[in-house]
């Protein structure tokens, strides 16, 4: 028999080498340094989270949620405002999204590279940067007035549909790029036409990163405060409390950023939680919508076998 080597003894193949050990510690040392900036983004958010909820604590229950205001706002619920944000939100989704996937489609899997496709991404990321003050003048020049609609929920959604299209068109279409281009190719080949595989190839590998656009949008429009205001929004409306139905499109409506900045500002004596309250409830609204998108778009992306 073969005398037994001692594990000392034997020398390893591959040894680390001084260049292989630097880029080690420097990979260490960028992630201790990315964590380090993670942590130091989320304590002040939690920090903030946690003193809104502190505050608002005593105005907090269902019935601030469901009753109307009462004594000139300075009690009672915030339900015409909370059913209003939540008007304007679904309005222009229901507007920004399928506007903003099929320019995004068309931008992406039709239009030829040239000047009129320049031109429109290049209109489309200047829109990104407009303000929203200018966006509800436009609102209320186009749609107020122009389009007939009046001070509505339908002329508020239209207006925040348009502040929204930028951030939907630019997420549909990185979406869409990420889809390799070997799909389109073999369901071509298959003979299934541009829309054919659009539709039936395209868009359904795309559709978690279409979400994360339309997250974004929930997080940006349910905020807004001037495009609102100048629009559809109104100081103070009666509605039954609870009522899913209470307004309609061609309806003024409170909303919960309107109300934040009227009830900090405009009303006098109020109890020092109600503000912190209706802020409480605003960033519940959103983290909720929000929550509802990711669980959907995690599922979508965990049916994907690529």
């Amino acid at each position: 028999m073969k005398p037994a080597i001692a594990r000392s003894s034997i020398t390893p193949r591959f040894s680390e080498t001084p260049a292989i050990a630097r880029r080690l510690l420097e990979e260490r040392i960028a992630r201790r340094l990315l964590a380090g900036v993670l942590t130091a983004s989320l304590v002040p958010l939690f920090a903030i989270l946690i003193y809104l909820v502190w505050q608002a604590a005593p105005m907090l229950s269902w019935g601030f949620l469901v009753e109307s205001p009462r004594d000139g706002m300075r009690s009672g619920g915030l339900w015409p405002a909370l059913l209003g944000t939540l008007y304007l939100v679904g309005a222009a989704l229901a507007v920004a999204t399928p506007v903003g996937i099929l320019a995004s489609v068309y931008l992406n899997e039709y239009a030829r590279p040239g000047r009129f496709s320049r031109i429109v991404n290049l209109a489309v990321i200047n829109l990104a940067g407009v303000p929203s003050i200018v966006h509800a003048l436009f609102g209320l020049g186009a749609f107020v007035a122009f389009a007939g609609f009046g001070r509505s929920i339908l002329a508020a959604s239209l207006t925040l549909a348009v502040m929204s299209l930028p951030v939907i068109i630019a997420s549909t279409t990185e979406a869409l790029k990420s889809v390799p281009q070997s799909f389109r190719e073999a369901s071509w080949n298959l003979g299934a036409t541009r829309w054919q595989t659009t539709r039936h190839i395209v868009l359904p590998n795309a559709l978690p990163g279409i979400f994360t656009g339309i997250i974004l949008m929930v997080s940006r429009t349910a905020g807004e405060t001037a495009p609102v205001l100048f629009t559809g929004a109104v100081f103070y409306k009666s509605i039954a409390g609870g009522d899913l139905f209470a307004y309609n499109l061609l309806d003024q409506c409170m909303a919960l950023s309107v109300h934040l900045f009227t009830v900090s500002t405009q009303v006098p004596n109020v109890p020092e939680a109600l503000p912190y309250a209706i802020a409480v409830v605003l960033v519940a609204t959103v983290l909720g919508v929000n929550a509802l998108s990711i669980a959907l778009r995690v599922y979508l992306r965990s049916r994907k076998n690529w």
